[in-house]
């Protein structure tokens, strides 16, 4: 670089760009500040600190750019500061996409509360916009890489004799990518027909669990002991599973207890009664008990009760079991399950006799 160069118009230049950006940056960030703090406004209150960055990105490529074609850089750096300035323009543009996505995203949300009891409406439309999302910032960076890499001319040549061969090279990226596409895919297809939803309780591989996190590429399931099951997201298109909480929260618990035949059913079933409507976890909809087998040593006998969703569902059937085995034990004793030997005495006398002989 020549350093000659640098005259007083340069200077001059400097000086008036470094003054209009902290200028310019200190008039629209107070201007931001303001607008955010209006809640009726679709702007977060921290709107301004968002886009702080990109804001001076922004600013700092329309001074260069004004600066290259003022011509007021040396000749051998005009073009090299004018790639700088592109760069950053598309840089920040992206930046402020995204960030605008983003806040668009939260004003859809926000009136959907996920903490509520309630919450199927809420988490569909999470899933939703969250997916989504992804989606569209990903598409937005792939965009905005590729003008990047285009605005250099030697790459922009590459591309051009790279497009020539695309038929072949398309076939080759089809079959490298094939499992990655299809992933990608997925997660997309999740998003519009979701057969999950963030905070489903599902049985996956055996586990119980809730979904914690879905992304284009796998999903999170929270596993009741706190574990962490990943999932790629074909894994919920590809292969059956069971979720709980599809249509509503509401589920319906089983206990199974196991007894003699002369146990009182009637008797028992009262007390089920009396149990679940002495419980908050009840929801009070369903209260069945009834012998559902007879095995040759014992009776099954099935309670059958309903709750407003899975982990209260858990808590009920461990309590109800808990109660109607104390239950047993304390007023039918004689009736838990027992091995009966029968013994013939007419069949030991005659034994008896024989060994004399």
């Amino acid at each position: 670089m020549d350093f000659s160069a640098f005259d007083s118009k340069l200077l001059r230049y400097i000086i008036i760009s470094v003054a209009g950006l902290v200028i310019t940056f200190t008039i629209l960030f107070f201007v931001l500040k303001k607008i955010g703090k209006n809640p009726n406004n679709i702007l977060p209150v921290n709107f301004a600190h968002r886009i702080k960055l990109p804001l001076i990105f922004f600013i700092a490529s329309v001074a260069l750019r004004i600066g290259v074609e003022s011509r007021v850089f040396p000749s051998g750096a005009n073009d090299i500061i004018g790639h700088i300035s592109t760069l950053m323009f598309i840089f920040s543009l992206t930046w402020f996409v995204i960030i605008f996505i983003r806040i668009v995203k939260k004003g859809f949300i926000r009136k959907y509360d996920i903490s509520a009891a309630d919450n199927l409406t809420a988490r569909r439309v999470y899933t939703q916009f969250n997916i989504l999302e992804r989606v569209a910032v990903f598409i937005i960076v792939v965009i905005a890489v590729g003008i990047a890499l285009m605005s250099f001319e030697n790459i922009r040549s590459i591309g051009v004799s790279f497009f020539a061969s695309a038929g072949i090279a398309g076939i080759i990226l089809g079959f490298s990518a094939q499992k990655a596409l299809g992933t990608l895919l997925a997660g997309i297809q999740i998003a519009i027909t979701q057969p999950i939803r963030l905070d489903d309780v599902v049985i996956v591989e055996g586990e119980w669990g809730r979904i914690e996190e879905i992304t284009l590429t796998y999903v999170v399931i929270n596993i009741w002991d706190k574990r962490r099951l990943i999932v790629p997201t074909t894994y919920f298109i590809d292969t059956p599973f069971q979720n709980w909480t599809r249509k509503t929260s509401e589920i319906l618990g089983t206990v199974f207890i196991y007894t003699d035949f002369h146990i009182p059913v009637d008797e028992l079933r009262k007390e089920l009664t009396r149990l679940l409507e002495g419980s908050k976890l009840w929801d009070g909809k369903v209260n069945v008990l009834q012998v559902t087998d007879a095995k040759p040593d014992v009776m099954e006998i099935r309670a059958l009760m309903s709750s407003r969703d899975s982990s209260i569902s858990w808590d009920l059937r461990v309590y109800i079991r808990e109660k109607l085995i104390e239950f047993v034990q304390k007023n039918y004793p004689d009736s838990l399950p027992r091995t009966r030997v029968t013994i013939n005495n007419d069949k030991i006398k005659q034994d008896t006799e024989y060994d004399k002989r």
